[in-house]
């Protein structure tokens, strides 16, 4: 009653093969249950992004007009200031 390595060999994988396919459908079914809760999360995520977007534009568009202000601001000052010097220059031009 010797088993030879002929007829042990084969056993041997297939039990190693019946193994490896119970892991994996086992991890398969862990990985979908996962995934699950992923989905989930962000589902969640996404909802709660929506909801902050509308603030986001909003301070988008107060920066935007806070820009706008300043340039307007900035560009009346320098505009003034070269007025002023303009007319010193021109002030002294004429005094030599």
């Amino acid at each position: 009653m010797t088993i030879e390595m002929e007829e042990l060999l084969p056993i041997i994988l297939y039990l190693a093969l019946i193994v490896f396919v119970i892991t994996l459908i086992v991890l398969v079914i862990k990985l979908i249950g996962t995934l699950g809760r992923v989905d989930k999360v962000l589902d969640d995520v996404n909802s709660k992004m929506t909801r902050v977007d509308g603030l986001f534009d909003v301070i988008d568009r107060v920066t935007d007009y806070a820009t706008s202000i300043s340039d307007k601001v900035i560009s009346g000052l320098a505009n003034a200031v070269h007025f002023v010097f303009g007319k010193l220059k021109k002030g002294n031009e004429k005094d030599e």
